[in-house]
């Protein structure tokens, strides 16, 4: 995929958040000079707010101290996309003693992760759907296979308690899952990321929310 977000910045923090942000989620990104010329190609840039009159780009994101690495890239995210807000987001987990984990915005892969306890991915999936918040989403599910099902009752116990009420949680079979991946242990982080993917894209057995009023918190 080539790089279609611009990293222009002389600042050495900004610079380190924001791109290891972008390689965490292995985006590809071209790195500028403010003042340098944007290629064509290039459909968001990437800024400090002291060098953002230094940029000429139609579609600018700023970076500032305050400001959550994670949000911005989402948002870079969406700009690609071209959507103003996403209608749906599912987030697939493949619990066991590696959990991969998929978020899909509207369909589309916008993150993958591997998370190694059950808070651990509880952190995850509250910081992924926090990205989300100053724009509304329809739709919030999480689903989670059924292949190991004493981290896939704990799991869901634990997102029940600790999730907003809106958010759907389901059961997932995991039949098949990872027929086209191999055991070896190399491969070992693609294939939870791809069972996460393939559960995210499945239907399930909706698990009843305990949680039915926010102030039962």
């Amino acid at each position: 995929m080539k790089a279609k977000i611009a990293v222009a910045t002389v600042s050495g923090k900004a610079y380190y958040l924001i791109v290891s942000e972008l390689k965490r989620r292995n985006l590809p990104f071209l790195s500028l000079i403010p003042k340098e010329p944007i290629p064509m190609k290039i459909k968001v840039v990437i800024t400090t707010e002291e060098e953002r009159r230094l940029i000429s780009h139609e579609k600018i994101l700023v970076y500032q101290n305050d400001t959550d690495s994670e949000a911005l890239i989402s948002g870079a995210l969406q700009i690609l996309q071209g959507k103003d807000n996403y209608e749906k987001i599912v987030i697939g987990v493949d619990p066991g003693e590696v959990f991969g984990l998929a978020v899909l915005a509207d369909g589309k892969i916008v993150e993958t992760e591997n998370c190694f306890s059950i808070e651990e991915t509880l952190n995850r999936i509250e910081k992924t759907l926090r990205n989300f918040e100053n724009k509304p989403v329809a739709s919030v599910s999480i689903k989670v296979g059924d292949g190991a099902p004493l981290y896939k009752e704990k799991l869901l116990e634990t997102l029940d308690k600790a999730l907003p009420s809106s958010v759907i949680l389901e059961s997932v079979s995991e039949a098949g899952t990872d027929r086209y991946l191999n055991e070896t242990k190399h491969r070992r982080r693609l294939r939870d990321i791809v069972s996460a993917i393939r559960i995210a894209g499945r239907n399930g057995h909706t698990f009843p929310r305990s949680k039915t009023d926010e102030t039962n918190n």
